[in-house]
């Protein structure tokens, strides 16, 4: 068996983690780079590992962090991304690498004293390489697994008329969306994003939710920390916001709609069939392979909102699986 050692991530391998995880990864995102972890601050205690072969080969990194399940110590897929898991080389994606990360870090982490694993992996559509394989050792070595039911578009399998892939219903419905002299746009200004986020949190009230992330981090993601992958768009009746999304750009594979909004006052003038139509063109025209709207699952995947997945299924999507990963290991 390969031989591989795993040292603790520190703040000094920050600029290596990145490269690795944006250039050099067959399943890394900027969502398990360090310049977007980072923002959480010490909201999560960081268990982060880098993965070497040799000296100084890195073939994997885990962002990671370990939380208290009353008694039980969690090595746990990094509670501030969307995805997180295993993280491996192009270069080492093969039987021999991925099983010795498998066995050195189930090791490790016995030693280190955890009960138990959670590893929420990055999806397919988000990865640059097929990911089955990962997927093959974690069931081979007895983790057991959720899935979570996501709403895609690929525009190789899409028809160049956006509205011809729409069924009748959202047709008919953004077509009447056309007749409220609507407009859509970019949002820049920070007023703009106080506005729209406004709007998001008043529509997660109903739910007695609220939004992940503060008006301050949104912000700062624009601003500084994110401002060459995330974008902010809105609908408007004349000078009145009354709907809006903030967008993930994963490279130029997925344009994917992190949240979605509309002003529950508006709901008649169908801004919201409005607003998914004019971003799946923009995604269309910007050259992307995948417009993303993201889960409609709730209780980690066992609840299906199926009024929201219907309504997305409206706009000609496919289905995708988020999938996570558990095993106890003691």
């Amino acid at each position: 068996m390969l031989e591989l050692r795993i040292e603790k991530y520190s703040d000094d391998f920050k600029e290596k983690w990145d490269n690795f995880v944006i250039n050099k990864s067959v399943n890394g995102t900027f969502l398990q780079s360090k310049q977007f972890l980072d923002y959480h601050g010490e909201r999560f205690q960081d268990a982060s590992l880098v993965i070497y072969k040799g000296n100084d080969t890195v073939v994997a990194v885990v962002p990671a962090c370990t939380i208290l399940d009353g008694d039980k110590k969690v090595f746990s897929a990094h509670a501030g991304s969307t995805f997180g898991g295993i993280i491996i080389g192009d270069s080492f994606y093969n039987i021999e690498h991925v099983e010795a990360i498998m066995t050195s870090l189930e090791e490790y982490l016995v030693q280190e004293n955890y009960q138990e694993v959670r590893m929420k992996c990055t999806s397919e559509i988000f990865s640059k390489g097929n990911v089955n394989l990962l997927y093959y050792f974690l069931f081979q070595r007895g983790y057991t697994s959720y899935d979570e039911i996501s709403c895609y578009i690929d525009f190789e399998n899409y028809k160049d008329d956006v509205i011809s892939n729409f069924t009748s219903g959202r047709r008919r419905d953004y077509k009447y969306s056309l007749k409220q002299e609507l407009t859509f746009r970019e949002l820049n200004s920070r007023e703009d994003i106080e506005r729209f986020y406004a709007i998001l949190c008043e529509n997660l009230e109903k739910f007695g939710a609220k939004p992940v992330h503060s008006l301050q981090e949104l912000v700062e993601f624009k601003e500084e920390r994110l401002q060459d992958v995330m974008e902010f768009y809105g609908v408007f009746l004349e000078e009145t916001m009354i709907a809006g999304s903030m967008v993930f750009k994963f490279a130029d594979r997925v344009f994917h709609t992190q949240y979605l909004a509309a002003d529950q006052n508006y709901l008649k003038m169908f801004p919201m069939n409005f607003l998914d139509t004019n971003l799946i063109q923009v995604a269309k025209d910007k050259g992307f392979r995948y417009f993303s709207f993201g889960t409609s699952t709730e209780e980690h995947g066992k609840v299906l909102n199926k009024h929201l997945a219907q309504f997305k299924e409206g706009f000609g999507t496919e289905y995708g699986l988020n999938r996570t990963f558990v095993k106890e290991l003691q």
